[in-house]
């Protein structure tokens, strides 16, 4: 596949997302709860997550701004529920080093979220594509907190 074919794709992938969250609206029962958001360019991000034992049983987005931030809101839904704490933060830092250097992992839950790997050439557009995770790690670290606390 040529680097147009995979550019063209994996737009096309960002723009489904976008129309068609499948991660987007209400958890109506919920552990914890957080939101983050990018004051510079309006971008906003409201997580709920619901535990099943040690692992994430469930998670919904309600995220406003760009179509960076709203795909990696959702893409990121599809790797992190079913995966225990230490998963969800390997992802997260592969994800941040993704964004911060362009280099994509070699790892197989990382799936669609190589996708976002051209947000690296736009340095202003790395926290829009970060946020989602940054609110997920402050979900998380409720539930420890009520869990453990």
């Amino acid at each position: 596949m040529s680097a147009t074919n995979a550019d063209d794709l994996y737009q096309n992938l960002i723009m489904d997302r976008v129309r068609a969250p499948r991660h987007a609206g209400d958890l109506a029962i919920f552990d914890a709860e957080a939101e983050s958001d990018n004051p510079m360019c309006g971008d906003r991000v409201h997580l709920r997550i619901r535990c099943e034992g040690a692992r994430l049983g469930a998670l919904r987005h309600e995220t406003r701004g760009c179509a960076i931030c709203v795909a990696a809101a959702d893409l990121m839904g599809d790797v992190v529920v079913g995966k225990a704490r230490a998963d969800i933060d390997d992802l997260a830092e592969a994800f941040n080093t993704m964004i911060a250097t362009g280099a994509i992992p070699e790892r197989a839950d990382f799936a669609e979220l190589r996708a976002l790997a051209g947000v690296h050439g736009y340095r202003s557009r790395h926290r829009c594509a970060t946020l989602p995770w940054q609110a997920l790690r402050a979900a998380l670290g409720k539930t420890m907190e009520v869990h453990h606390g």
